[in-house]
């Protein structure tokens, strides 16, 4: 063995004996004991040397043994970090505000937020646990209507089952941002020994300090429901003539949606049985996400028999939604979010109060920079203000804040990933909210005698046709991710150079580039981009001369490489199919040209 391996094996069994040292007595450390009785030091290596980073979304991953996934030990030292740096950063009675923490229904999410809690309760915390699944809006929810200090959600959302995830809200009320993220990690760095009594749970059941928020919470947010209520405008006849069928996905939002319409004394709704109870194996479907296809195979099932028309489909932890809606041709429609986001927009506008648009400059909605420009091109019709954000609601929601905290009126915000922010009440995406906006909307729409499509189609013909195609390709090489981005950013091996034109028939121009993570722009005076960069993520936008938009960028809690393309077009509507064929046109141009993933080994998004 060459001195460099002796080296790097030497500091793997530091790690080992390190591990086993605080994982005493955890499931987890017999593992790692059955690993090194095996020899399997390459997985050691994997799954010690390296952890999980604690980002702006906090924390995701799969679950199982040492630093590199999600288990008790890795949770008792998240939670240790970020109960230390609180202390460190917040006066003593501040305590007394307390932390608010739920969970969903995977796998072990229930005993992560009771490890989580006890961290808090021993640094003297004030700590609101709930006491049964909620929905991951809860949580934000929760922090401004308690003026919590942080709030904590176990969830990994609509990711596979064995994964799970640790997400992390800030005092006010949205997901945190840099610098607590890095702060936050440095103190874990600081907190990885288990302090004493770090396992004992039972503190959360005895502890003066421990308190339930459910009811409360459950009252107050069914009542906020009400806010952005408009049922007073709407003909009883549009409720009669609407049946929705709607699926939880076996997540956490069943029992939560059939309170919310019954806050809109909505009753004529059908659950897809198969996917109505929790269960974290999520049988049904092989991805628990709306989103990829043949996930609303039973809910068109379920609708179909029951004669329904519109079908609503949370996530597992119900921040986000699927609207699917039968045409007059008797085909079904599943709307992409961008859709969704176009629908939700117009339609907040319309039923903002008549005092806040006389002022439409003070009102304000916000998308980020990979969804559709349909806010943007409503703002500049209807004369709000209009703002863009870095990917992710962790952006979103902070910019609303900010806005709210300069007087402003926020009503919306959208991401092409179907997540939605109506109102200021929840700062972050919020799925049931969303669907309650949806049924409203569409016993409107049904009261005209008209489907959301016919919704759809006179905001294209006021704001503008929009159209986009959006994708991704799977890899689990980070080197072949890194090296196409490089070949993007050194286009025919010239230094710096992106790519001019995208190959064709007939080439289309590109006219601007812009790059967050070198933090170029090309459209900008002084070429620097506008929105933060990070060198940590791969994010190139490119302008093209026919006004089409594409993104590539990584996501940031999964092995993907994702597009992003829009055509925005005031044509007529005969047109409009036109407008459709050239951007899909130019999608299988830009991956076989650009994205090359034959040549960089990417899995197709599966069928």
């Amino acid at each position: 063995m060459s001195a460099a391996n002796k080296e790097v094996r030497a500091e793997l069994n530091n790690k080992i004996q390190e591990y086993l040292e605080y994982a005493d007595s955890l499931s987890t450390s017999n593992d790692i004991r059955s690993l090194v009785t095996l020899e399997k030091y390459d997985v050691l290596q994997k799954i010690l040397m390296k952890r999980l980073t604690f980002g702006t979304a906090g924390l995701r991953g799969q679950m199982g043994p040492g630093y590199a996934a999600m288990n008790d030990l890795v949770i008792i030292q998240t939670s240790q970090g970020l109960a230390a740096y609180l202390e460190e950063i917040v006066d003593e009675n501040e305590k007394d505000r307390g932390v608010v923490i739920s969970f969903d229904n995977r796998y072990n999410s229930q005993r992560f937020a009771q490890l989580s809690a006890v961290s808090f309760l021993l640094k003297g915390f004030k700590v609101y646990i709930f006491s049964s699944i909620t929905p991951t809006p809860f949580v934000p929810f929760a922090v401004k209507k308690l003026n919590c200090l942080v709030g904590v959600m176990v969830t990994a959302s609509h990711n596979p089952k064995d994964d799970n995830g640790y997400k992390v809200y800030w005092s006010n009320g949205a997901q945190i941002l840099s610098p607590h993220d890095k702060n936050i990690q440095e103190s874990i760095l600081k907190n990885l020994k288990p302090w004493t009594n770090a396992l004992d749970t039972s503190l959360v059941a005895v502890s003066p300090r421990a308190y339930d928020p459910l009811t409360d919470i459950e009252q107050m947010y069914y009542d906020s429901l009400k806010i952005y209520c408009c049922l007073d405008r709407i003909s009883p006849l549009g409720f009669s003539s609407l049946k929705i069928t709607f699926t939880a996905m076996h997540g956490v939002s069943h029992s939560y949606m059939k309170k919310a319409f019954q806050k809109l004394n909505f009753e004529n709704y059908v659950p897809v049985k198969e996917q109505m109870y929790p269960d974290p194996d999520f049988p049904t479907v092989k991805f628990p996400n709306p989103e990829e296809k043949n996930c609303l195979d039973l809910s068109i099932a379920t609708a179909d028999a029951a004669g329904s028309r519109l079908i609503l489909a949370n996530d597992p932890d119900a921040d986000r939604l699927a609207v699917a809606e039968k045409l007059s041709n008797g085909k079904w429609h599943v709307y992409t979010g961008n859709e969704v986001g176009a629908l939700l927009g117009s339609w907040l506008w319309k039923i903002l109060d008549v005092d806040a648009k006389k002022n439409p400059a003070n009102c304000c909605m916000v998308s980020s920079a990979v969804s559709s420009k349909i806010l943007r091109s409503i703002s500049e019709v209807e004369g709000f203000t209009f703002y863009e954000t870095l990917t992710g609601f962790k952006w979103m929601a902070n910019k609303a804040f900010d806005c709210m905290n300069q007087g402003m009126t926020f009503v919306f915000a959208f991401e092409e990933a179907i997540g939605y922010m109506c109102g200021s009440e929840v700062l972050d995406k919020d799925g049931i909210r969303a669907a309650m906006q949806m049924t409203q909307m569409a016993a409107c729409a049904y009261s005209e005698n008209k489907l959301l499509f016919d919704f759809l189609r006179e905001s294209y013909l006021k704001y503008g046709y929009h159209v986009s195609c959006n994708s991704y390709f799977i890899c689990h090489d980070p080197d072949a991710i890194t090296s196409m981005f490089n070949r993007l950013r050194n286009f025919n091996g010239v230094k710096n150079e992106y790519p001019k034109f995208l190959d064709g028939d007939s080439p289309f121009p590109v006219i601007g580039v812009r790059d967050l993570t070198t933090g170029f722009d090309s459209l900008q005076a002084d070429q620097k981009a506008i929105l933060p960069c990070s060198s940590s993520t791969h994010m190139i936008t490119f302008y093209f001369e026919n006004g089409c938009e594409a993104t590539i960028r990584t996501s940031g809690t999964e092995p993907k490489v994702k597009y992003y393309t829009e055509m925005i077009a005031k044509v007529p509507e005969e047109e409009w199919e036109n407008v459709k064929t050239l951007l899909h046109k130019m999608v299988d141009l830009m991956i076989i040209h650009w994205i090359q993933p034959e040549k960089n080994g990417f899995l197709p998004r599966p069928m």
